[in-house]
């Protein structure tokens, strides 16, 4: 779990902005279950936040 991890933040802070779940699983190729497990776990440990409803993005 800890690749996909890495692959979704690097993904998100090459977005440049707030992106959707949905965005995620394009950008990455992972499944939307693997995806939402990692932003789950991202925004526990405080690598992520929610800006507006949907929307996730690295905390620099």
């Amino acid at each position: 779990m800890a690749d996909k991890t890495q692959m979704v933040l690097s993904k998100m802070k090459k977005a440049g902005k707030p992106v959707r779940p949905g965005d995620i699983v394009k950008m990455t190729g992972l499944d939307k279950d693997d995806v939402s497990k990692v932003l789950s776990e991202l925004k526990k440990s405080g690598k992520i936040t929610s800006p507006k409803r949907c929307f996730y993005a690295p905390i620099e």
